[in-house]
């Protein structure tokens, strides 16, 4: 049995047909793996936007909740961390679909390993603009402000503002190096205080793996827009794949 990581879907971009496109790629990946996972972990940024009202969720991605929901009916458990992206989700995923919710990183044990799993937003502190602006982002007023607006306005509004994000995402030029990361010198931070096997995070776009100390790796599951990467945990060793 395997453990499988990935992250970045961004569902949703950049219009409903490429979209759909990549959702059905998805799919068959969901499908191929089902048949050996023991756990799936999504690290965030799945959908390009999503927003949940009490009574109201994003329409569209039946394809993949659907597939979710039939994964997690089976036994397997699937694991969500919010990422930047899809920071709003509250109670309908979990409830309908299944899965397990994470809003923080997380140190886990997964066989005889320790991981640290995160999305990987403002981990550090080195990114102090997107850190205050998380945090209005996650603010209980301005989320309630937010929600009095009608649905139609506001997934609008929040669809045009993931949009023009995640054009900036994708002409990133990928990996920066190793003394410019801060997903890599946070995870050495971490690794001072409390030895880790595994770092694992998305965000950043691109797959990588690294060495952080003698026993530790650092590991990017990438994203679905250009890499369509994804990793796996054996029982003890992590790689790094493409799907197609």
């Amino acid at each position: 049995m395997k453990i499988y990581f990935a992250s970045d879907f961004h569902l949703g971009y950049p219009d409903f047909h490429r979209s759909l496109s990549r959702e059905k790629k998805i799919i068959r990946w969901l499908d191929e793996i089902k048949k050996d996972a023991e756990e799936i972990y999504l690290l965030g940024d799945i959908f390009d936007f999503w927003y949940e009202y009490k009574k109201v969720v994003p329409r569209g991605f039946t394809r993949f909740l659907g597939k979710i929901a039939e994964i997690t009916d089976s036994g397997i458990k699937v694991h969500f961390f919010t990422g930047n992206h899809d920071i709003w989700i509250y109670d309908y995923l979990p409830q309908e679909i299944g899965i397990i919710l994470h809003r923080k990183a997380k140190t886990m044990i997964i066989g005889n390993k320790k991981f640290y799993i995160a999305h990987g937003d403002g981990l550090g502190g080195f990114d102090w603009k997107y850190n205050i602006l998380k945090r209005i982002f996650t603010n209980k007023i301005l989320q309630f402000l937010f929600s009095r607006l009608h649905p139609n306005f506001a997934l609008f509004l929040g669809q045009k503002w993931s949009l023009s994000r995640d054009t900036k995402i994708v002409k990133k030029d990928g990996y920066l190096g190793d003394d410019k990361e801060f997903l890599v010198l946070h995870s050495k931070e971490i690794q001072k205080k409390e030895e880790h096997n595994f770092f694992i995070y998305g965000h950043r776009h691109f797959p990588k793996k690294i060495k952080i100390s003698k026993n530790s790796e650092y590991f990017n599951t990438g994203d679905w827009i250009s890499h369509f990467s994804y990793c796996v945990f054996d029982g003890e060793k992590m790689k790094i794949k493409n799907f197609e």
